[in-house]
């Protein structure tokens, strides 16, 4: 895994959380974007979900930083949830994070049998889903931002079995 500093090149490990630095790392991204950059909780985004759910990351960078994460829990039958996606300012523009983040945590829930994987996306992120095959059920106000309740096609995602190794992406997508 190696970070290059110029513009042209990140390359990130999208892996499951599996030391305490990473979901760490993971807990405080999500308070910088969701609490500080958005305002859409004070002071902690954390719920009771976060006792249960899975945590993945991005990691970058020889110190191995996380510069994005997502959660994944089970919600009963063959049902999961995606929810808390955050991507650091400095890899946004890297589309491979993102998604990638994304075609882990759907991989990961489908080799522990997910049949149904929805996300409450906000409004603004709903294309990139829609790009991803990903399809919106319906509109909905969370936390005071419209969302949209939307579906994975599983067809697009094959069960990802190795999650605590992941795989690496590049700011190009390879």
């Amino acid at each position: 895994m190696s970070l290059a500093t110029s513009t042209a090149q990140l390359t990130a490990r999208i892996k499951l959380a599996t030391t305490v630095a990473q979901r760490d790392g993971a807990r405080q991204l999500r308070k910088q974007v969701f609490c500080g950059e958005q305002g859409l909780f004070n002071g902690d985004d954390r719920d009771q979900i976060d006792t249960t759910a899975l945590t993945l990351v991005a990691i970058a960078g020889p110190d191995g930083e996380v510069i994005g994460t997502v959660r994944i829990h089970h919600a009963g039958d063959d049902i999961w949830w995606g929810s808390r996606l955050a991507v650091a300012c400095s890899a946004r523009r890297q589309a491979a994070v993102g998604s990638g983040l994304i075609k882990l945590a759907v991989g990961a829930a489908q080799a522990l049998g997910c049949r149904t994987f929805l996300a409450h996306v906000q409004q603004q992120n709903v294309p990139m889903f829609e790009q991803l095959h990903w399809d919106p059920l319906h509109d909905v106000v969370m936390h005071g931002r419209p969302h949209s309740l939307m579906r994975a096609d599983l067809s697009f995602y094959p069960p990802i079995h190795d999650a605590d190794i992941g795989f690496t992406c590049s700011r190009d997508g390879a």
